[in-house]
């Protein structure tokens, strides 16, 4: 049923949705494709991926409840993430622009502590979990660990500070995001991608290299469990 009326919408966008031109090529007639607006000709439309999820499973109550505070937080905390990883695209950028070093690190320094005051006051707020779920999400989407960013943008010392003082709270900065071997990562992954399915949150890839389609596959087969 879900894939006939997913067939239906594409017939319907495909119909309604774009003008159509014909052209002939020697004996075989090629369609080409139009957008409104743009003068330019397509032979196929772009889609984005688009994951069709079956019903959620655990093997008891508790992994349930599990599961939906697991993705409580994950839905908090990850627009910090999110814009930590739009902040470091935007300095890499300015730096490649930036020639002279001294100038490179005041900018740096600038840029840093504005970071800091965009961040601080919200982040004080998160609860240990919280806090280390976070961790995991800025490695999803920068591809460097919280530890490594805080010593790229300050000084080892200070990361090593950091690092020690998040540790008194059970949270470590180097922390990695392993969806392929940590089961906790996946279901963080699989809750993200239902939330960007639903437009519950706004999607931004993640540069790690993994696909949902195969995790989704394996920890299948490795974690059976029974229905709810």
């Amino acid at each position: 049923m879900v894939r006939e009326v997913f067939s239906f919408l594409m017939l319907f966008t495909f119909f309604f949705g774009f003008s159509q031109e014909e052209k002939e090529l020697d004996t075989i007639t090629d369609y080409y494709i139009r957008f409104e607006g743009d003068s330019i000709l397509q032979s196929s439309i772009p889609l984005d991926e688009v994951y069709i999820f079956g019903k959620l499973e655990f093997a008891d109550k508790k992994e349930k409840l599990r599961y939906y505070i697991l993705r409580r937080k994950t839905i908090k905390v990850y627009p910090y993430a999110k814009l930590a990883s739009e902040r470091l695209v935007e300095l890499n950028d300015s730096l490649t622009k930036i020639k002279k070093k001294r100038q490179q690190k005041r900018y740096t320094k600038k840029v840093q502590k504005y970071i800091e005051g965009e961040f601080s006051a919200e982040l004080k707020k998160l609860t240990r979990t919280e806090g280390q779920i976070l961790v995991k999400l800025i490695h999803r989407q920068t591809g460097s660990t919280a530890f490594d960013l805080v010593k790229e943008l300050r000084s080892g010392w200070r990361a090593f500070w950091y690092n020690t003082t998040a540790k008194a709270f059970k949270i470590s900065l180097k922390e990695e995001f392993r969806p392929e071997e940590v089961h906790e990562d996946y279901l963080i992954e699989d809750i993200l991608q239902r939330a960007f399915t639903y437009d519950k949150l706004e999607r931004q890839k993640s540069v790690l290299d993994y696909d949902f389609a195969m995790l989704s596959n394996k920890w299948k087969n490795d974690s059976p469990k029974t229905k709810d």
